[in-house]
This record gives C-alpha cells, sequence and structure tokens, in this order.
C-alpha cells in the first residue's frame, strides 16, 4: 500500500507530540508505530521517516525473516536516538539488544519474569483492571485501546476521548492512546498519554 506524504499531517502529529512531551504524566516516548506484516511492507522506510525519539513496536507474528528485521530495526533505531520494542517475544528482543518488548494483555502474567531485563517495556490493555495489571508487572507504559474508530480486526468498541482521559487521569502508569489515532485526533488526548498508531503513523510520516 503505498501512502503519500502529508506535510499537513506531518505538522499536526508533531505538534501533538510536542504536546505529550511537555505534560508531567506521559511516557517519555512520545510516539509509537506498530507494525503489521500486511499493513506496514516497508517498515525500514516508514522508521527512517519518524522523529528522533519515537519508538517502534515490531509485531513479526512468525515471519521467517523477523530476526533480520529486528536486528535492521533495532540499528536504526539506535542510530536516531529512537528505541525499538519486539512484540511479545523477549528472546528475539534479547538476541538483537532490542529496547524492550511490548506484551499482550494476555501475557502479563510472563512479563512479570522479564521485569529489569529492558530499558522499557509496554503492554496492551483494555480495561481498568488490566491497566493495574500492567503497573504491577513492572511495565512502562500501557497501550489502551480502543480509543477511536479503528480499522484493526482486534479493536473493540471505541471508548471515545473523554472515556479515555479519565482513565489517563487516574492511571498508575504513563498509557499511550491506540485505535484510530491519527493527526486529526491526536491532540485530543496528547495532554494526558503518548500516541500509538499505525495508519496514523503512515499517513503522517
Amino acid at each position: 500500500m503505498a501512502l503519500k506524504h502529508q506535510p499537513r499531517a506531518r505538522r499536526k502529529m508533531l505538534s501533538a507530540m510536542r504536546q505529550v512531551e511537555r505534560s508531567d504524566f506521559t511516557p517519555d516516548v512520545p510516539l509509537l508505530f506498530l507494525t503489521d506484516p500486511k499493513r506496514t511492507p516497508d517498515i525500514l522506510a516508514t522508521v527512517s521517516r519518524l522523529p528522533e525519539g519515537s519508538g517502534v513496536i515490531y509485531r513479526h507474528f512468525g515471519l521467517p525473516e523477523r530476526f533480520e528485521m529486528a536486528h535492521d530495526l533495532v540499528n536504526l533505531c539506535r542510530s536516531r536516538n529512537s528505541i525499538c520494542l519486539i512484540g511479545a517475544d523477549p528472546e528475539l528482543a534479547l538476541s538483537v539488544s532490542a529496547h524492550g518488548v511490548h506484551w499482550p494483555e494476555a501475557k502479563l502474567s510472563e512479563a512479570r519474569h522479564y521485569r529489569g531485563a529492558f530499558t522499557y517495556q509496554t503492554a496492551s490493555a483494555h480495561s481498568r483492571r488490566a491497566i493495574w495489571r500492567a503497573h504491577l508487572a513492572g511495565m512502562d507504559a500501557a497501550l489502551v485501546s480502543a480509543v477511536f474508530p479503528s480499522k484493526s480486526l482486534s479493536a473493540g468498541k471505541p471508548m471515545g476521548p473523554s472515556k479515555f482521559r479519565t482513565l489517563a487521569q487516574n492511571s498508575p502508569l504513563p498509557i499511550y492512546a491506540l485505535g484510530g489515532m491519527d493527526a486529526n485526533n491526536a491532540a485530543r488526548v496528547a495532554a494526558h498519554a503518548g500516541i500509538a498508531a499505525i495508519e496514523g503513523v503512515l499517513m503522517s510520516f
């Protein structure tokens, strides 16, 4: 899928990222780009266009080329002062010296065993209870979804920005807004959370 660079979307997303950085209780990494084998075919090219200080969550879903891609991504991220997390694969993360792991909500019990093993770890969360479980498991941040209507097949009913902001204000750890996030709506939650996206990143950078 070819996506054309849009200067206006880039400016709006950069503005939202600055808002994240100015807030007191938001993640240290303002923007996370989530990869997908079908929806993000040219991962390295996209990551090379991200602002420095961003992050990428490499989700390989068992692809045979996962080691080579993870290795290249880690090197690219380090050269750009960004971070690379490996989705649900701590062994791969350790083998390529990735910054950390992104854990599905269902694997938080496993995540406890890797507490302190990485620089930065995140987890998916779909409820207040899951956010607290991520906190107790030692996660640095949680990705909470779905905030807005999303094209993702796994996305649930969107909670909307108002409910999300309430979750963020009562969260024991920094959180990211995930689900339908793009340059047009990022500012609605950027004072309370980081930004995590697939298409929203592709359309902005």
